[in-house]
C-alpha cells in the first residue's frame, strides 16, 4: 500500500500495529530519518532501545546474511511489549531478503520498518511495499513542512495555541531552514517559553531563530535606512573597531537595499514582498524591514542601489581612497536620502 500527503503523515504518527512492514523513502535523509523517527517511537515508545525491543541492521547486510532479518523479527526479548526491526539506508539488492521476511511475518512477530534512497517507480524495494496488503510505502519528498505539520510538531513541543502573526513566521522559518534546524529550533522556542503564559510572538521567534546576519551590521545599516545620520557615525566607529572589513559592510548594505527594492517591487505591495524574502524576515525586523520599503519606495531604492553599487565598485577597484571612508560616506549619503 502506499500513502502520500495527509494521510501519509497521519499513518507515521500512529502506525497500524496488524501491519508487519513500513517503508520510508526519500532523497532527504534527514527528512527520512526525522520520519522513521518519529514512527518507530509510536510503534515501540521511546524506551524500546534501552528495552532490547529494537533491533538495528545495516541495508548492507541483507545480501550476504538474508536470514538475519527473519530471525532478528522472531526474536523474543526480557521486556514485554510490541518489537521493531529497523533496516537502514536498504537497497533493491536487499529486495530478496525483505520479500521473504514479510511472507513469513505471523502476528507477534517484530514490525520491520525500512528505510531508503530516492527510489523510482521501478525499484523492486518499492514494488514489495506498495504491493503488500500487510505493508506500506511512505515517499519523503524535499516541500517543506506544511501547516499541520508545523502545528503538530509544536504540540509535541508543548506549544498548542499558536496566533497566526505567530504561524506565518514559523512557516516562513520551515521554508528556509533544513528538518532538522527547524526542528531544533522548534524545541529552542518552547524552552524559551516555559513557564511564560503570554502568547507566542513573531519577536519570540526571531529571538530563538537562527542568526544570519550580524547584529552589529544589521543594526548599522538600519540606521542608514531609517535616515539616523548620528547614531550612524557612532556604529560607524564601533564596527571599525571590531575590524569589520569595509567590503563586507558593502555586501551587507547592497543585500539589504535589494531585499526592500524587491518587496517595494512586489504586484501586491511591500508587506506580499516582505513575505517572499529569502531567507525569511521576521519579528520586529520584518516590521522594520516593511516600512522602510513603503517609506522609500521602488524609485529612490533604486538610486539607493546605484549608490552602494558605486561604492562597491570603488572598494574593489585599485582606488588609493580610503576603504572605510568610502563605504561610510555611501552609507552616509543613503541616510540623508532617507531622512528626505
Amino acid at each position: 500500500m502506499k500513502l502520500s500527503g495527509p494521510a501519509a503523515r497521519r499513518y507515521l504518527e500512529r502506525p497500524d500495529p496488524a501491519h508487519a512492514g513500513l517503508l520510508i523513502y526519500g532523497q532527504d535523509a534527514m527528512r527520512v530519518a526525522l520520519k522513521r523517527q518519529q514512527a518507530v517511537a509510536a510503534i515501540v515508545g521511546p524506551d524500546a532501545e534501552a528495552e532490547m525491543r529494537l533491533t538495528r541492521l545495516p541495508g548492507a547486510d541483507l545480501r550476504r546474511d538474508p536470514a538475519a532479518v527473519q530471525d532478528a523479527m522472531r526474536a523474543q526479548g526480557f521486556f514485554p511489549g510490541p518489537r521493531v526491526v529497523l533496516i537502514e539506508e536498504a537497497t533493491d539488492a536487499g529486495a530478496p531478503a525483505l520479500t521473504a521476511a514479510l511472507a513469513d511475518w505471523r502476528p507477534g512477530d517484530a514490525a520491520l520498518v525500512v528505510t531508503g534512497g530516492a527510489l523510482n517507480a521501478r525499484s523492486k524495494l518499492r514494488k514489495l511495499f506498495e504491493t503488500d496488503r500487510r505493508a506500506v510505502a511512505v515517499a519523503i519528498y524535499d516541500d517543506p513542512p506544511s501547516r499541520d505539520e508545523i502545528a503538530a510538531e509544536l504540540a509535541r513541543a508543548g506549544l498548542a495555541q499558536v496566533p497566526p502573526d505567530a504561524m506565518r513566521d514559523l512557516e516562513a522559518l520551515a521554508r528556509a531552514l533544513d528538518p532538522g534546524d527547524f526542528r531544533q529550533t522548534l524545541e529552542k522556542i518552547a524552552l524559551y517559553k516555559y513557564g511564560d503564559s503570554a502568547p507566542l510572538s513573531p519577536a519570540d521567534i526571531a529571538e530563538c531563530a537562527p542568526v544570519t546576519m550580524d547584529a552589529g551590521l544589521d543594526d548599522l545599516i538600519a540606521c542608514a535606512a531609517d535616515g539616523r545620520l548620528p547614531e550612524l557615525c557612532t556604529l560607524m566607529r564601533r564596527i571599525e573597531g571590531q575590524g569589520i572589513a569595509p567590503v563586507s559592510i558593502a555586501i551587507a548594505a547592497l543585500r539589504h537595499f535589494r531585499a526592500l527594492h524587491a518587496a517595494a517591487s512586489a504586484p501586491g505591495g511591500p508587506a506580499e514582498g516582505i513575505g517572499r524574502l529569502r531567507p525569511p524576515v521576521m519579528g520586529p525586523r520584518r516590521d522594520r524591514m516593511l516600512r522602510q520599503a513603503e517609506a522609500w519606495g521602488a524609485v529612490r531604492l533604486e538610486a539607493a542601489l546605484a549608490v552602494l553599487v558605486e561604492a562597491d565598485l570603488s572598494l574593489r577597484s585599485s582606488s588609493r581612497a580610503p576603504a572605510m571612508a568610502a563605504i561610510e560616506r555611501a552609507l552616509m549619503r543613503l541616510a540623508s536620502m532617507g531622512r528626505r
